[in-house]
């Protein structure tokens, strides 16, 4: 018989909590990622895969999947979905607990077909990257307010502000990010140029909510796409559990309309949910809507499948 949701031990949405480099083979799999040293405002973000896994209760999987009251159809059924934990992570080394979650990623890949990684601070998205070192003519799509491409911020390289600089520098098989969502009063102008001159996609939110058809036809179509939320993305009215947040986000349903055509235009690789810092949102709303997220993501990522 299934716990309710505030009982039993918290793994992801029920799953069977394995070891990440253990004998054992599904088709999605979480790791929880909780590093937030590299933050340049408000701490928390190491607290949110414990409270994802336990927001994620609300929405357990058992083998009859999710009845849609739209299409009638059940979704997720049969899943094979595993709960790896977290990264060991040491408490202020940066770059050994880069090359952990790079390693810890690369044997979560080799034993499923969807990762699904819970950070954590968006400096993560880095080394997880570098475990996609494989993939040719690997694209981003980043839902996110800021653009994260800074050179140096405070003199760090290795900063939440540069995630997707550094693993541009170190990955020539990453040849396109699709950034959606940007807006705020502190863009890095050497950044900006710096992303632009790569021929990535900047969409701000402001083009999103006027002409959404526009933004839609320059998402990439049949790539391998790495998918990174940063959920700052969405209006702190419907999240407010975040470092960082920047008001005129996203909605929910704007957000999921955002991964649902990415999902099924393209190849879905990997997912990461970060910068959920739980501790600002004593209502627990935030959690509960990454979780949902995530779910959702799922179950229209392997619907494209």
């Amino acid at each position: 018989m299934a716990h309710l949701p505030f009982s039993g031990i918290a793994s992801f949405a029920r799953a069977p909590i394995v070891e990440s480099g253990g004998e054992w083979r599904s088709d999605v799999a979480v790791l929880g990622v909780p590093f937030d040293i590299a933050l340049g405002y408000r701490p928390g973000a190491r607290f949110a895969p414990r409270a994802i896994r336990e927001a994620s209760l609300r929405y357990a999987l058992t083998e009859e999947g999710f009845y849609d009251l739209e299409s009638g159809r059940t979704r997720l059924a049969g899943l094979r979905l595993a709960d790896a934990g977290d990264v060991e992570l040491p408490s202020l080394e940066t770059e050994l607990a880069h090359a952990r979650i790079e390693e810890a990623a690369r044997q979560l890949r080799a034993r499923c077909s969807l990762p699904v990684f819970l950070g954590g601070d968006h400096s993560v998205t880095y080394p997880l990257l570098r475990a996609f070192d494989d993939v040719p003519d690997l694209h981003v799509v980043q839902l996110d307010a800021h653009l994260d491409f800074t050179d140096l911020r405070n003199d760090t390289r290795l900063s939440n502000s540069s995630p997707f600089r550094r693993a541009c520098e170190d990955l020539p098989n990453l040849t396109h990010i699709t950034t959606l969502g940007l807006r705020g009063l502190r863009f890095d102008r050497e950044a900006v140029d710096a992303a632009r001159s790569r021929g990535h996609q900047l969409v701000t939110m402001r083009r999103l909510t006027e002409n959404l058809d526009e933004v839609l036809a320059v998402l990439p179509t049949e790539k391998a796409v790495y998918l990174s939320l940063d959920v700052d993305a969405f209006d702190p009215s419907v999240l407010p559990g975040t470092s960082s947040p920047e008001p005129d986000g996203l909605t929910y349903g704007l957000a999921m309309g955002l991964i649902r055509e990415v999902v099924r235009r393209n190849h879905l690789l990997a997912y990461d949910v970060v910068e959920l810092a739980p501790n600002l949102d004593s209502s627990g709303r935030s959690s509960l809507l990454a979780a949902r997220l995530i779910m959702e993501t799922l179950v229209e990522a392997l619907d494209a499948r």
